[in-house]
């Protein structure tokens, strides 16, 4: 009988297959042997951050931004002294492409004012998470101990609840009802409240919050400390993360005058304003 022609291309495959299965990879990829429950799956290593370096933090914040956020630096009558105070004082960094900071402290005839800029490069070490997750991580950790107020719920009357108290009032008037004997209108009827308040405390718009236009994500803290025998000082602090870098920003006011408050809404502002030309200068 006459044996059957052996086909090249059978032998081609036999000898792959057998290849394949004593052999090892030939692509250059490399399995992960540390997971012996899943052997041969090629491990890959997270994404590095977008930054690898700080800024210096003392040249962050330029004079006018400083002249704002400290008034009384412009009152500094002599040239050395006053050169120092713009200049701030960097805090002590054992690695300046980890985390950097500068420190700025001026007096003037009417308060004591404080500002700190902190730098935070965050790295991982686990090659499973990113540097961006793990920023994400720790910036989730600053926002708990932040402990925030659940944000406030404005309620606003609808339309038609708003139409049908002006046809009351409407219809009151039209049957005789009068005004205040003194003509005068009633409390109610006044303008908007006052944003302030009577004891210094920050008003309901300014309280403790995150903020969604800066950076990938942000909050604002607010505190007001005071005691019977000092003046009260306010301190705002501004955080924010952009990849993996996070900066913190605390400006504090302690006026000379135990009577007198620092205004929230004021220092609010400039320190936003500050973190929004940080966030700029490092294009997040």
């Amino acid at each position: 009988m006459r044996r059957k022609a052996y086909v090249p291309g059978i032998a081609a495959l036999l000898a792959a297959l057998l290849a394949g299965c004593t052999g090892g990879s030939g692509d250059g990829a490399t399995t992960d042997d540390s997971n012996p429950g899943d052997p041969g799956v090629t491990s890959q290593a997270a994404q590095p951050g977008k930054y690898r370096t700080l800024p210096e933090p003392c040249r962050a914040v330029g004079n006018k931004t400083l002249d704002s956020l400290l008034p009384g630096i412009k009152e500094i009558a002599d040239e050395v002294s006053r050169g120092k105070a713009y200049a701030g004082e960097a805090t002590l960094a054992y690695d300046t492409d980890r985390k950097v900071g500068c420190r700025w402290k001026v007096e003037s005839a009417t308060a004591t004012d404080h500002l700190f800029v902190d730098f935070e490069r965050v790295v991982s070490y686990d090659n499973a998470v990113s540097d961006d997750s793990e920023a994400e991580q720790l910036f989730a950790k600053r926002v708990e101990a932040a402990d925030l107020p659940e944000p406030a719920v404005s309620e606003t009357p609808s339309a038609s609840a708003s139409g049908s108290a002006s046809g009351l009032a409407t219809a009151s008037a039209s049957d005789g009802a009068s005004a205040p004997a003194d003509g005068s209108p009633s409390s109610s009827a006044s303008g908007s409240p006052s944003t302030g308040t009577s004891d210094g405390a920050t008003p309901t718009d300014l309280q403790p919050r995150l903020l969604d236009d800066l950076g990938d994500e942000a909050f604002l803290d607010d505190e007001l400390n005071s005691s019977g025998s000092t003046a009260q000082r306010r301190t705002v602090t501004v955080a924010f993360r952009t990849s993996n870098v996070i900066v913190t920003i605390e400006y504090a006011e302690q006026p000379t005058t135990l009577a007198v408050a620092p205004d929230s809404e004021e220092m609010q502002d400039r320190a936003r304003k500050l973190a929004s030309r940080l966030a700029d200068s490092l294009g997040g």
